[in-house]
């Protein structure tokens, strides 16, 4: 299997504008949103501040493939269940290649080195998360959204 490169955004701050512009393009949430929010992750390394939030990529060369953030809340009613994995996504042509396992695994990894074991993510996805170590965890009310969403837990087993 190929190799892709994973990036994170705190490190190659040069990527910023383009990455935030993919994001928005695959889910419709304000660019500026997403600007903002890779400011703080970038401005965090710099600083030491925080874990949160953290934005990261999968590359081919220099075309990004997939990737994810990590913020506080994924737009939940439930804001004690923190943080969260957001806009987990592979182009299609990438997909069914082991690449969102990947990417799950190596920020999961990085999380628990920046102090964070628990991660928490919503999805209407049945039985994807759970191939990577994701448990199911209980119902959400999603911002604005009519029905309940599924919040699934990856708990870091360290060595």
């Amino acid at each position: 299997m190929k190799e892709y490169q994973i990036l994170k955004i705190s490190e190659n701050g040069y990527l910023k504008e383009r990455v935030a512009c993919w994001f928005h393009e695959k889910w419709g949430i304000p660019l500026e949103a997403y600007t903002e929010s890779m400011e703080s992750c970038i401005k965090n390394r710099i600083e030491s501040k925080n874990a949160v939030p953290q934005w990261y990529v999968v590359m081919d060369g220099d075309k990004i493939i997939g990737g994810l953030g990590i913020i506080e809340n994924d737009f939940h009613d439930r804001k004690d269940l923190t943080p969260n994995v957001c806009a987990v996504y592979v182009e299609e042509e990438y997909r069914c290649r082991g690449i969102a396992g990947k990417m799950l695994d190596a920020v999961c990894r990085d999380m628990s080195e920046r102090g964070v074991d628990t991660l928490y993510l919503v999805t209407d996805h049945t039985s994807f998360y759970e191939r990577y170590g994701w448990e199911f965890l209980c119902m959400v009310q999603g911002d604005g959204e009519p029905d309940m969403t599924r919040m699934y837990v990856h708990r870091q087993k360290n060595n």
